[in-house]
C-alpha cells in the first residue's frame, strides 16, 4: 500500500510538470488579451462576467470533457489524437467510406499539432520575457533577442535528451503553481467579493447583455485552455488517476485563484490591464517572478517539443511520413528520442513566428484556430468511439458529446475571425504538413500497387531457383520487403550480379498496426519456404520502437540460427520517376518523388547495424 501511494505521488508530481506546463503558463496572457482587445468595456460587472466565463470554460472543457470523458477513451492505455484516430477508425472499419473520412479528419488534426507546436513556445517564452518591460521600459528592446537566445538554448539541448532535466520539471512547476495561488490570494483578500464570479449567472448575464462581444472575445478566452490536449496525449506516461488528481488538487485551484486575483487587481487598478499578471507582484519580486515564469514556459515548451518527436515517430510508423533519423537519448526509456530534422525545423519556424509577430499580443491573434480545430476533431472522434466502439445507445452518445461539440464549435467560429490577423500562420503550417503526409501515404500506395503488378511470386521463384541452385555462401541474408510473398529487387540484383545465395535467407516485412503496442510474444510470424528460406512478418504498434535485430533473435527457436556477425541486411531503394496520370496531381507526384529521394536513415530507424546494410536500387515510374 505504501509503495502504491508513493508511486501515485511521484506520477502526480510528474503529471504536474509535464502535462500541465502549457495550461499553467496561460495566466501570463489570457486575461490581458481579453481586456486589452478593446472590445470589452471596463466595468466591474464585466470583470465579474469575464472571470465567470473563464472559470466555466475551464470547468466544461477541461474538467468535464477531457478529465471526465476523453481520458476514458484510452487505446490500450495510450492517449493522444493518433491513439483516438486509431480507436475511431477501428470502430468503423466495416464502414470504409466513413473510415476514410475519419482518417483524413484525424490526420489533419495531427498536422495542426505542428502549427500549435510553433505558436506555443513562441507565445509562452515571449510573454514571460515581456515581464522585463514591467521592470523597466528600457528593457523593451531586449525582449526579442532574449527570447531567441532562450529558444536556441532550449532546442540546442534536445540532443542530450530530457532524462537529466526531467526530474526537475515537476518540482519547478509545483513551485510555479504555488506562486500563482499566492499571487492570486494576495489580491483576492483586498476584494473577496470577486469570488462571487464563480457563479455561472455572471457569465450568463454577460453573454445575454453582450452577445456580439461574447462571440468576439471567445477567441481570447480560449487561451485559458491552451494545452488541454496534453491531458489526453500524455495519458500513457502517467495514467488517468495521477492526471485527474493533479488537475483537481493543484492545477485548477491555482489557475482559478490567479485569474480571480488578476480580476481583483483590475477592480482596484484598471490601468493594470497592460499586464495584470506581473503587476500583481510587489516590485521586489518582479525579477524572481520573470525568471520563474521563463523557467515555467521553457518546461511547457519542452513538453510540446518532446510531443512533436513522438507524434512524428507515430506518423512514420503508420505510414504517413518518410523515415527520418531517430536518436535514442536514454538507454532505459525507449520513449526518449531526438529527431534532428524535426527539432531544427521547429526552431526555424518558431524564430520566424517571433520575428514576424514580435509580441505575445500579436501572437495571441495567431493562436487559437489550431487548438480549437483539434478540440473539435477530438469531440467528433470521441462520438464515433463511444457509439461504434463502445456500442452505447445513440441518444446517450449524442447527449454525451453534443454540448462539447457546441462549445468547441463556438470557440472555433470565434477564432475564425482571427484568420487574417495571424490565424493563417498555424493553418499554413498544418496544411503543409497535411499535404506532405497525405502525399506520402497515397504515393506509397500507388508505388506498392505498381510493385505488386510487376512482382514475382516468391514461392514459385524459389522453386525455380533451386532446380539448379546457385552457389551458397556462409551467413544469413535479411531481405526487407514492403509486401510479403514477392521477390525483393535486392535479391534479384544479388543473384544477377553476384550469382550467389546465402545459406539462410529471411524475407522480412514490417507490419504496422493501428494499436499502440504489440507485445514481444506476438511480434514474429514465421513461415518456412523450404531450402533454409523463411518469410518473416514483424508486427509493431505505433508506439513500439522498431528494432529488427532484436525482434529477429526470436527466430533462433524456430529452426534458423541468426548470428549478428554473419548477417547482412538488404534494403531495396527504388528510384521513383513521376509520371502524369498515376492518380495524383503532377506537382504532388514530383513532391512524392523528391520526398522518396530524400528519405534517409532507414538503417537508423530500424536499428540495423550500418556496416551490414547493402542498398540496391531500381527505377519505378508512378
Amino acid at each position: 500500500m505504501t509503495s502504491q501511494k508513493s508511486s501515485l505521488a511521484v506520477l502526480t508530481v510528474g503529471a504536474i510538470g509535464v502535462v500541465y506546463g502549457d495550461i499553467g503558463t496561460s495566466v501570463l496572457y489570457a486575461i490581458k488579451e481579453v481586456f486589452g482587445s478593446g472590445h470589452v468595456p471596463f466595468t466591474p460587472d464585466n470583470v465579474y462576467g469575464i472571470l465567470s466565463i473563464f472559470f466555466w470554460t475551464l470547468t466544461v472543457i477541461v474538467s468535464l470533457k477531457y478529465v471526465t470523458l476523453v481520458l476514458r477513451a484510452d487505446n490500450n492505455g495510450e492517449g493522444g489524437l493518433i491513439a483516438m484516430l486509431a480507436l475511431a477508425s477501428t470502430a468503423v472499419q466495416d464502414r470504409p467510406q466513413l473510415r476514410k473520412v475519419l482518417l483524413l479528419v484525424g490526420i489533419f488534426g495531427t498536422s495542426l499539432f505542428y502549427g500549435d507546436g510553433v505558436i506555443t513556445p513562441a507565445i509562452s517564452v515571449l510573454s514571460a520575457v515581456e515581464g522585463l518591460e514591467v521592470i523597466s521600459p528600457t528593457f523593451t528592446k531586449a525582449v526579442i533577442p532574449t527570447t531567441l537566445v532562450i529558444l536556441f538554448g532550449l532546442f540546442a539541448m534536445q540532443k542530450h535528451g530530457t532524462a537529466g532535466i526531467g526530474k526537475f520539471f515537476g518540482p519547478i512547476t509545483i513551485v510555479w503553481f504555488a506562486v500563482l495561488a499566492l499571487l492570486g490570494v494576495s489580491q483576492i483578500v483586498t476584494h473577496p467579493e470577486i469570488l462571487f464570479a464563480l457563479s455561472p449567472h455572471y457569465a450568463l448575464m454577460f453573454m445575454w447583455a453582450n452577445p456580439g462581444i461574447t462571440f468576439i472575445i471567445l477567441g481570447a478566452v480560449v487561451l485559458c485552455v491552451t494545452g488541454a490536449e496534453a491531458l489526453y496525449a500524455d495519458l500513457g506516461h502517467f495514467g488517468k488517476k495521477p492526471i485527474r488528481l493533479a488537475w483537481f488538487s493543484v492545477v485548477m485551484p491555482s489557475l482559478v485563484l490567479n485569474y480571480f486575483g488578476q480580476g481583483a487587481l483590475l477592480l482596484s487598478n484598471p490601468a493594470a490591464v497592460k499586464n495584470p499578471f506581473y503587476l500583481m507582484a510587489p516590485d521586489w519580486a518582479l525579477i524572481p517572478l520573470v525568471v520563474l515564469a521563463t523557467m515555467a514556459t521553457v518546461i511547457a515548451s519542452q513538453a510540446l517539443i518532446t510531443g512533436a518527436f513522438s507524434v512524428t515517430k507515430q506518423a512514420i510508423q503508420m505510414g504517413y511520413l518518410p523515415r527520418l533519423r531517430i536518436q535514442h537519448t536514454s538507454v532505459r526509456d525507449t520513449g526518449q528520442i531526438y529527431m534532428p530534422f524535426v527539432n531544427w525545423g521547429l526552431f526555424v519556424t518558431i524564430v520566424l513566428a517571433v520575428v514576424m509577430f514580435r509580441s505575445s499580443s500579436n501572437l495571441a491573434a495567431a493562436y487559437g484556430i489550431a487548438v480549437c480545430t483539434d478540440m473539435l476533431i477530438t469531440t467528433i472522434l470521441t462520438f464515433y468511439v463511444i457509439r461504434y466502439g463502445w456500442k452505447y445507445p445513440l441518444a446517450l452518445c449524442i447527449a454525451a458529446t453534443s454540448m462539447f461539440f457546441l462549445v468547441d464549435f463556438a470557440f472555433f467560429a470565434s477564432n475564425l475571425m482571427k484568420l487574417f490577423a495571424g490565424g493563417w500562420f498555424p493553418l499554413v503550417i498544418g496544411g503543409a504538413v497535411f499535404t506532405l503526409m497525405i502525399t506520402w501515404k497515397q504515393g506509397r500506395q500507388i508505388l506498392n500497387e505498381k510493385l505488386r503488378t510487376d512482382a514475382i511470386d516468391l514461392s514459385s521463384f524459389l522453386d525455380a531457383v533451386f532446380v539448379s541452385p546457385p552457389l551458397r555462401v556462409e551467413g544469413t541474408a535479411v531481405f526487407m520487403t514492403a509486401e510479403p510473398g514477392i521477390v525483393p529487387n535486392a535479391m534479384l540484383h544479388n543473384l544477377k550480379h553476384n550469382k550467389v545465395l546465402h545459406d539462410q535467407n529471411l524475407f522480412v516485412t514490417v507490419v504496422n498496426h493501428e494499436v499502440p503496442w504489440i507485445g514481444m510474444d506476438k511480434r514474429l510470424q514465421v513461415e518456412s519456404l523450404g531450402h533454409d528460406c523463411w518469410q518473416v512478418n514483424i508486427h509493431y504498434g505505433f508506439k513500439n520502437d522498431l528494432d529488427l535485430p532484436r525482434a529477429l533473435q526470436q527466430i533462433k527457436n524456430r529452426g534458423c540460427q541468426l548470428e549478428p556477425m554473419t548477417t547482412s541486411y538488404f534494403l531495396s531503394r527504388d528510384t521513383v520517376i513521376p509520371t502524369i496520370g498515376s492518380g495524383m496531381a503532377a506537382w504532388r507526384e514530383k513532391l512524392f518523388a523528391q520526398m522518396h529521394h530524400n528519405a534517409s536513415g532507414a538503417a537508423d530507424f530500424l536499428n540495423l547495424p550500418n556496416n551490414s546494410v547493402v542498398e540496391l536500387g531500381s527505377k519505378i515510374e508512378i
